[in-house]
């Protein structure tokens, strides 16, 4: 059902699909790996396809993979076509989004154990701050070394995170990102870094580890025990 745009539901998703992903070393792109008898993007995907406040949903994939999405005659979900750079497949996605969207909110389809209640608790702060993104503490020592392998000094990691998406933007902040970006030859790593040109405040919400990226087949594995320990 078509859900009617309003201040209260004008949050597009642009989900992050179109990875090769050859580190997981099979024949298809990881996140249309299996996962818990479906493939991996449809676990995120599904979760967002059930909060209403979400307007719409981009996937960004390449044309022969979109046969695994369900409901693709609904209006709420729409495709783009993958970039050669992160950035690119993100801008993609957000020319694709309704332009009366307020915030954008981007994912990465390799998460597939994205919880519900950081999902709003990420929204939420969203709202309020118009950029926030989901992280977790740094819990390791690190260490910062030269070019040939040897430690030059550690870093104090208390104040350091890592990021973890979805990652929810203002629609007009993330444009403005992103023709800095082009103009400047920039290339970022992370959504919420083209808002950093800007200067612009970004709120840090603590997500849960488990929602991991699926790079590697140990973290297929862990993906796999955490489902299962989840239905048990």
């Amino acid at each position: 059902m078509m859900i009617s745009p309003s201040k209260s539901r004008s949050i597009s998703v642009v989900l992050l699909a179109g990875g090769i992903g050859t580190r997981t070393g099979a024949d298809i792109p990881k996140q249309f790996l299996p996962l818990g008898g479906i493939p991996i993007v449809l676990h995120s995907f599904h979760l967002f396809t059930s909060i209403p406040d979400i307007l719409e949903i981009v996937v960004v994939c390449d044309v022969p993979f979109r046969i695994h999405f369900p409901d693709l005659l609904n209006p709420r979900i729409s495709f783009a076509m993958p970039g050669e750079r992160r950035q690119d497949s993100v801008w993609n996605g957000f020319c694709a989004c309704d332009p009366q969207a307020d915030l954008i909110c981007i994912h990465d389809g390799a998460r597939p154990l994205l919880v519900k209640e950081d999902l709003l608790s990420l929204l939420a702060a969203a709202r309020e701050h118009r950029a926030a993104a989901l992280a977790v503490p740094v819990k390791q020592t690190i260490k910062q070394a030269n070019e040939l392998g040897f430690v030059e000094n550690t870093l104090d990691h208390s104040n350091l995170w890592e990021m973890h998406t979805p990652q929810v933007i203002a629609s007009d902040l993330l444009r403005k990102g992103f023709e800095i970006a082009a103009k400047n030859h920039i290339t970022v790593t992370d959504d919420v870094a083209l808002i950093e040109l800007l200067h612009h405040p970004v709120k840090l919400v603590r997500g849960e580890e488990r929602n991991l990226k699926v790079t590697t087949p140990i973290d297929l594995t862990i993906a796999e025990t955490l489902l299962t320990a989840e239905k048990s």
